[in-house]
């Protein structure tokens, strides 16, 4: 562990060498959204036609804001408050929003991790307990609830959630899942507990072993029967599907989220590094790996569904031959699953009536397949039934939960270190109070907050906060990013700066979306998702027993006073930049309507000629 001995600057710790700094930004950009995100994307959006709005994305959009944070958090050394003021007093809202950004998005993001950690722990059974549904309480049979719907759905909303049925009931606060979250919490400081020189350390194992466990599970799930299936309805592309401006939308939000610019957390990670390093090479190598991790986790993800679709097509034939078998009085063997399809239309062309009488299921592999799920329903549902029914059951549930934790604890290095660097940066805590210390605070202060999602309800909260808080406000501290950056410091002086790093100044492509190219889409991109929202009212789904349609969710709309929590949520964290700007200028205002004196740092008088002398020492 080393100091920075840059002349001028303030000595800060640095990286001990360049593989840990590149594992750590790509731990970050790579989340748990990579493996139950992407794939249902392009499962719902024409499969391989997705990938073109999202490569598109990323190029023009995800790139350049990659690029420039690293760049910006390089030359300033220092983190998001620090260097949007000093770019200017006025935009150190713009490091404060991201501040509250990462602080709520750590909040809902580890409860996650407890529920990886509740399902980890409980992969060690044999069999898995969401294999079968338990007794009821009578003992005479098995419990309602669950053979209504299936077992893993049982698991995850009775035994893991115990959700109650609408966001408007709390329940209580379940203590399993407080231990869990505890834990959760105790793993990321323990990880944190000496700043980067632990964390350098750490993520040599959270960021390499997801690719390992994703390698073993594709060589696996390539071999199950039925993945081929999931490969074909993956990749087949319905080039009619890009006309729909939806997609387009989804595939700017997921490639903007993906690479996880403007948390903060990768300006702090990159003023780790000394001042001349290719910070380009950086910016594209995270950006493609962030990007290929995606479709590589997509490729067994897709394999195994198909092996599930597969499994329960199978099922429901077998169901469906025993039911005729034994209303026509048929010798065993005489329909098989090969001749079922041709029995079927014999029997429905010569006894319709007597068939209608039986009690038939629809069995339509590509209904089935259709079957798509994302985020919690797909790592705790779909994938948790489908481990069920691989050989080895208990090993690849542990794989797969492992891999979801170390996944997620990387990312949150990313969402912490948002936090923590710019608390350094406005000096709000005493120097000779130790990092540790202050890391402790931090996760108490958001370990107790979390304790609303270890409710009966909080599986509802971690829906709202997933959707709202890591949208409208992150696009906005984007948009003030880039707008700080080229039109405030100076495209001449990045320019520059960006010389002196990197020894070659950026190209025209990098200059044309800085200046034009990105910001439009960021602007396009953020007016039309307040548009798409305003014009229907949020609906969320509620798992509710004593629904008429159970196990189907129940949709419900969101009553008023969680609605306005919504829009709170959305709005709150970006009104620093606003409420910063005005500070700043009143401040100046005041001083120059009192006295004519010396130009103050906090007005813009002040900074212009801060920034000429900031320019004379680096000519």
């Amino acid at each position: 562990m080393g100091k920075a001995e840059d002349s001028g600057v303030e000595e800060r710790p640095k990286w001990d060498n360049k593989v840990q700094y590149l594992l750590t930004c790509i731990g970050f950009a790579v989340g748990i959204g990579n493996v139950w995100r992407f794939p249902y994307l392009c499962q719902i959006y024409g499969g391989g036609a997705f990938l073109i709005p999202y490569l598109i994305a990323l190029v023009f959009e995800g790139l350049p804001l990659l690029y420039l944070e690293l760049a910006i958090g390089q030359r300033f050394r220092m983190g998001s408050i620090g260097v949007w003021n000093s770019i200017s007093p006025l935009l150190g809202g713009v490091g404060i929003a991201s501040m509250l950004v990462s602080l709520l998005v750590c909040m809902f993001y580890n409860t996650l991790l407890a529920w990886v950690l509740w399902y980890l722990f409980h992969s060690f059974q044999n069999p898995l307990p969401w294999s079968q549904c338990p007794l009821n309480d009578n003992l005479t049979g098995y419990n309602t609830e669950c053979v209504k719907s299936t077992p893993a759905n049982y698991f995850w909303y009775r035994e893991t959630l115990n959700i109650t049925p609408d966001i408007e009931t709390s329940g209580s606060v379940h203590w399993w899942l407080v231990i869990c979250l505890a834990s959760a919490w105790c793993v990321v400081y323990i990880c944190f507990i000496k700043g980067i020189e632990s964390l350098g350390k750490v993520v040599y194992v959270t960021a390499i072993f997801p690719y390992l466990v994703l390698t073993i599970f594709l060589i696996r799930a390539l071999t199950l029967p039925g993945a081929t299936v999931g490969l074909v309805y993956l990749f087949t592309p319905d080039w009619e599907i890009l006309k729909n401006p939806q997609v387009w939308l989804d595939a700017a939000t997921q490639i903007f989220f993906s690479l996880s610019v403007a948390f903060g957390g990768l300006i702090a990670f990159s003023s780790y590094n000394p001042e001349r390093n290719n910070c380009e090479m950086d910016a594209v190598l995270v950006g493609v790996i962030n990007s290929a991790t995606s479709l590589y986790g997509a490729i067994p993800i897709f394999s195994i569904l198909g092996f599930k679709a597969n499994t329960a097509y199978n099922s429901c034939v077998k169901e469906n031959i025993l039911a005729l078998t034994n209303h026509f009085e048929f010798s065993d063997q005489n329909i098989t699953a090969e001749n079922y399809d041709h029995w079927l239309e014999y029997l429905n062309r010569t006894s319709p009536g007597e068939v209608a009488g039986v009690d038939l299921r629809l069995c339509d592999l590509q209904t089935f397949l259709d079957q798509s799920a994302s985020g919690t329903g797909l790592a705790f549902i779909v994938f948790s039934e489908a481990v069920v029914s691989m050989p080895g059951a208990q090993i690849w549930a542990i794989l797969f939960f492992t891999m979801l934790f170390s996944l997620g604890l990387s990312s949150m290095f990313g969402n912490l270190e948002g936090v923590l660097a710019p608390i350094k940066d406005l000096k709000l805590v005493p120097t000779w109070i130790p990092d540790g210390l202050v890391a402790a605070a931090i996760c108490s202060i958001a370990f107790l907050m979390a304790l609303l999602f270890t409710m009966g309800s909080g599986n509802y909260w971690v829906e709202i906060f997933n959707s709202y808080v890591g949208s409208v406000p992150l696009l906005i501290v984007a948009l003030f990013e880039i707008i700080a950056v080229i039109y405030v410091y100076g495209m001449k002086n990045f320019s520059e700066d960006i010389y002196f790093m990197t020894g070659k100044k950026p190209n025209i492509f990098w200059k044309a979306c800085w200046m034009v190219i990105s910001p439009l889409m960021l602007l396009v991109v953020l007016i039309t998702y307040v548009v798409v929202q305003a014009q229907k009212h949020p609906t969320y789904p509620t798992w509710n027993p004593a629904y008429e349609l159970f196990p189907k969710t129940e949709v419900k709309p969101y009553p008023d006073w969680v609605f306005a929590i919504i829009i709170l949520l959305s709005v709150i964290p970006v009104l620093p930049i606003p409420l910063v700007a005005l500070y700043q200028l009143i401040c100046c205002r005041m001083k120059k309507s009192s006295a004519h004196t010396d130009p103050s740092p906090s007005c813009n008088d002040g900074f212009e000629v801060e920034t000429q002398q900031q320019t004379n020492q680096r000519a």
